[in-house]
């Protein structure tokens, strides 16, 4: 009671909290904060995943277009396959792998003789004196048969006296040598044959100067069977 006998006010009083009521406040704070880091981290690789997707689609050009039509589809590929049949060497030809070093003798699609041979080394000549250079590789593309000559003679160009260290001769004469390039020769341009050799423990390697070497037997048969004009594809 008051001084003056009258009730006292009462006193607001803050009541005791509950037991571990301040705990479970600090544990459902901790996880919202937890669900909103998880969901910003989530946003942003979403974010990540779509700039690179879209980087990419960009580096490797428009996407192709589905193929609806199966018969369509079909077509198409009919078609190429005509044009791979129309380019395809008819009858004789002769396909020379410079890699392999081989020489394969085909008649259309089908295979005649296979033979081993030897292709350029692709060595490099450099003229110490004239400043002139040879890179004895065999070529590539087509080529024709254009001439056929039984015992050969090989006149020697400048680079085989360079390559040998003597000087060149002024004289026809002094080029011309025999006996080296075997029994038969076929001329496909350019100063490239298809001859003999002697050396047929290298055959399968690439040891020559731009030419094809072929052992004795095969060669014999080319000459006989290969007539002027039939196409040699190298590659």
């Amino acid at each position: 009671m008051a001084a003056d006998g009258s009730p006292a006010a009462a006193s607001p009083v803050n009541p005791a909290p509950a037991p571990g009521g301040g705990l479970r406040l600090a544990a459902r704070t901790a996880l919202i904060s937890l669900l909103v880091f998880l969901g910003l981290a989530l946003a942003g690789f979403g974010v990540l995943l779509a700039a690179g997707w879209y980087l990419a689609r960009d580096a490797a050009g428009p996407a192709a277009p589905a193929v609806h039509d199966p018969k369509a589809l079909q077509a198409e590929i009919r078609q190429f396959e005509k044009k791979i049949e129309k380019a395809r060497p008819k009858g004789l030809h002769l396909v020379v792998d410079t890699g392999r070093n081989r020489l394969t003798v085909r008649d259309g699609g089908r295979v005649v003789r296979e033979v081993v041979v030897s292709c350029g080394s692709g060595g490099v000549l450099e003229d110490p004196k004239g400043g002139r250079t040879w890179v004895f590789d065999t070529p590539r593309g087509e080529r024709q048969v254009k001439s056929k000559a039984k015992h050969p003679t090989w006149i020697k160009p400048d680079w085989a006296f360079i390559e040998e260290g003597e000087e060149i001769p002024k004289k026809y004469d002094d080029r011309v040598e025999e006996g080296v390039l075997g029994d038969y020769a076929l001329g496909i341009g350019n100063g490239y044959f298809l001859h003999g050799t002697l050396y047929t423990r290298l055959l399968g390697r690439n040891v020559t100067h731009g030419c094809v070497r072929i052992g004795d037997a095969d060669l014999e048969y080319l000459y006989k069977n290969v007539p002027l004009g039939t196409k040699v594809y190298l590659f």
